[in-house]
């Protein structure tokens, strides 16, 4: 299983990568949405989860991309806020879960891996 993690947080990005590795999960973290749909071309990817502000797009148009491109992948939602409409909407695009930053995030993910 390889997973790409997106996010604009440096620190973000290491934590999960420190937290798929403890699940022995491979997994690559990226900046840019650029850089995820290039990943997503050259690898057999799994999952990809993703924050919804991101250096050059939003998450939100690398979900969108990514539906599109017509690769089979779980796709996860990061957020820092718990705002019902956009959950809604990820959802609504395809998204698989849709979890927030804060609180129990690590047993959030566990469900899905």
């Amino acid at each position: 299983m390889y997973v790409i993690h997106a996010d604009n947080s440096r620190f973000f990005r290491k934590v999960i990568k420190v937290f798929l590795n403890e699940l022995g999960i491979d997994s690559d973290g990226f900046e840019s949405g650029d850089d995820v749909l290039n990943e997503v071309g050259n690898r057999k990817v799994s999952c990809v989860i993703t924050g919804l502000e991101l250096t050059d797009m939003t998450g939100e148009e690398l979900i969108r991309q990514l539906i599109y491109s017509g690769h089979s992948m779980t796709i996860i939602a990061v957020t820092g806020s718990g705002n019902e409409n956009r959950i809604k909407n990820l959802e609504a695009m395809g998204v698989k879960a849709t979890i927030q930053k804060g609180g129990n995030w690590k047993d959030k993910l566990r469900e899905y891996f």
